[in-house]
C-alpha cells in the first residue's frame, strides 16, 4: 500500500527592512532574535523577527507555513529587485513585500519607487509561480516624522503618515499584486481607542504602551506583535484573538496578557475594516 505523501507546508517569503526583522533601536533585541531557527533568513544573519512571530502564530493556529525572510535595513522595495533578485525571485507561494518607511527615502511621500519596483518584483515572482499570492505590507506613522518639526508629516496628525503610505500601497496593488496587509492603520486603531501613546515625546497616560522604539521610528515588542497579529490574520484568515491574551508569544517579549489581548483586538478590528466600504473604512 501507498503511504500517504504529507502536503507541503505553504512558503511565504517576507522582503522588507528593519520594520520587517525588528530592529530593536536602543531597546532589547527581542524581537529581532526571536526563534530564528524556526524560519530561513537568506542572507544568512540569524534573524528570527517578524517572520518569526507568524510563524510562532501559525503554529498555534495549527497551520503549516514554511517561513523565510530577505531583509536589510535602510532600503526600499527597489534595493531588493536591483542587488538581491536572484536571492529572492523563486517559485514561492506568497510574498510579502514591505518598502521604505517614508516610501523614498530622498523624496518622502512620492510612491513612484513603490509602485514602479513592487510591480516589478510581483511580475518576477509570477513568472515563476503564477499561482503566487502577492501582497504589500503598509507600515506606520513614524513619530519622529511626525512630532519633530524636522519631520516631513510634522504638523499633519500622527495617523496622516500611515495613511499616506496605505493610499501608496493600494496605488500599487493592481494585478499582479492581491492586496494591502493594513499595518499601519492598526496602529493608528490602537493610539485611537487609548491602548497606545500617540506622541512618545510627550510619554504615556496610565495603561497606555508605546508602539515605538526608543527612537521613535522603530518598533517596540508591542508595535512589532501588533504587526505580526495583523500580518497573521491577513494571511491566513484566522481571527488574532484566537491566539488569547495569554498567548505564549507575547509572554516571551514581556508583553502582560491585558496588552496582549488588546494588540490581538485592535489586529483583528482593523482586518474587519477590510471589508467596509471605503470611506467607511477610513473613518473607523
Amino acid at each position: 500500500m501507498a503511504r500517504h505523501q504529507p502536503s507541503p507546508a505553504t512558503t511565504i517569503l517576507f522582503v522588507g527592512n528593519s520594520f520587517t526583522y525588528g530592529d530593536p533601536a536602543g531597546a532589547a533585541p527581542l524581537v529581532q532574535e526571536f526563534r530564528p531557527h524556526t524560519v530561513t533568513d537568506l542572507n544568512g544573519t540569524h534573524i528570527g523577527g517578524v517572520p518569526a512571530l507568524f510563524k510562532a502564530m501559525t503554529e498555534e493556529a495549527g497551520l503549516d507555513f514554511q517561513v523565510i525572510l530577505e531583509t536589510e535595513g535602510g532600503t526600499g522595495l527597489d534595493f531588493h529587485h536591483d542587488t538581491r533578485y536572484d536571492t529572492i525571485v523563486k517559485p514561492w507561494d506568497i510574498v510579502l513585500l514591505q518598502s521604505y518607511s517614508t516610501l523614498d527615502e530622498d523624496d518622502p511621500g512620492n510612491p513612484a519607487k513603490l509602485i514602479r519596483y513592487s510591480s516589478l518584483l510581483a511580475q518576477a515572482f509570477h513568472a515563476q509561480n503564477p499561482a503566487v499570492d502577492v501582497r504589500l505590507t503598509a507600515t506606520w506613522s513614524r513619530a519622529d516624522q511626525t512630532w519633530l518639526d524636522t519631520g516631513a508629516w510634522h504638523g499633519k496628525g500622527i495617523a496622516r503618515m500611515a495613511l499616506d503610505v496605505r493610499r501608496a500601497c493600494d496605488a500599487a496593488a493592481s494585478h499582479p499584486i492581491n492586496g494591502v496587509i493594513p499595518v499601519g492603520e492598526a496602529w493608528n486603531r490602537a493610539i485611537a481607542v487609548g491602548v497606545a501613546c500617540a506622541n512618545p515625546y510627550q510619554g504615556m497616560a496610565p495603561g497606555e504602551v508605546n508602539l515605538w522604539a526608543p527612537d521613535a521610528y522603530h518598533g517596540s515588542v508591542h508595535g512589532y506583535y501588533l504587526e505580526a497579529a495583523t500580518i497573521f490574520g491577513h494571511v491566513t484568515g484566522r481571527d488574532p484573538r484566537l491566539l488569547g491574551a495569554f498567548d505564549p508569544i507575547a509572554r516571551e517579549l514581556g508583553i502582560e496578557a491585558r496588552v496582549a489581548g488588546a494588540l490581538q483586538a485592535i489586529a483583528a478590528a482593523q482586518l474587519a475594516a477590510e471589508n467596509r466600504p471605503e470611506l467607511e473604512r477610513r473613518a473607523a
